[in-house]
């Protein structure tokens, strides 16, 4: 006969591969998702076309693209569709951070800034995911003060279009760098602790926060460290 020892420890090997095989799928489909990206930015920068478009209309357009291929991904994220849907997606971020590339790049230093930021978002990156496998308390508390101050960011930053203050780009700048830093902590532990089960959302999920923070990164370095 089976015994509850055999039994449990068995179903806890299967929710423990489980949990891996999504963490690998999550790491291997963030990896795939740097390739549009880069490719959107890349062409984004060559035909200076978010230029073209004033700060308000880009806005309009980076929200109603973003959101609405955020909600087609989540709506098709258990089929291939969700894939390719998140791959359009990456290709749409990288073309809408072609503006702030484009401008970063055009100072005498400025593919040392973007090298820099890259850097940043690296290092971000694997000390979160260093983090992820060590800690043992559940974050679930901590995202939902990162959501609330992600929402803030997302206000004021909308308000900022307008306004044009950059002190205030600075502070949200630094502001968002912190908290999607520690967002990428939050996502990699609800995989590891099998909250997050698809690995598509789950890869949505860090790929936003990298993208916040790589962007955060770049706007810091461009006001503080931009030479003409």
């Amino acid at each position: 006969m089976t015994t509850n020892t055999e039994r449990y420890g068995g179903a806890a090997l299967i929710l423990g591969v489980e949990r891996q095989r999504v963490l690998r799928n999550t790491y291997a489909l963030l990896a795939l998702s740097m390739i549009p990206t880069v490719l959107g930015a890349w062409i984004g920068v060559a035909t200076g076309i978010t230029s073209l478009m004033s700060p308000v209309m880009s806005l309009i357009v980076f929200m109603v693209g973003a959101f609405g291929l955020m909600f087609a991904i989540q709506r098709n994220s258990n089929s291939g569709v969700g894939v390719m849907l998140l791959l359009g997606f990456t290709f749409f971020m990288g073309l809408m951070l072609s503006r702030l590339l484009g401008f970063v790049l055009s100072m005498s230093n400025g593919t040392s800034l973007v090298m820099m930021a890259f850097a940043g978002t690296s290092a971000a990156f694997f000390a979160m995911a260093m983090l992820s496998t060590v800690i043992k308390r559940d974050l679930s508390g901590l995202g939902q003060f990162l959501f609330i101050g992600a929402i803030g960011i997302l206000v004021v930053g909308i308000i900022n279009v307008f306004v044009q203050s950059g002190a205030l780009m600075m502070t949200l700048a630094v502001l968002a760098t912190l908290v999607f830093s520690a967002f990428i902590l939050v996502d990699l532990k609800r995989v590891r602790d099998g909250e997050e089960t698809n690995y598509v959302m789950a890869t949505l999920g860090v790929y936003l926060s990298l993208y916040n923070v790589f962007q955060s990164l770049l706007a810091m370095f461009g006001i503080l460290g931009g030479e003409d």
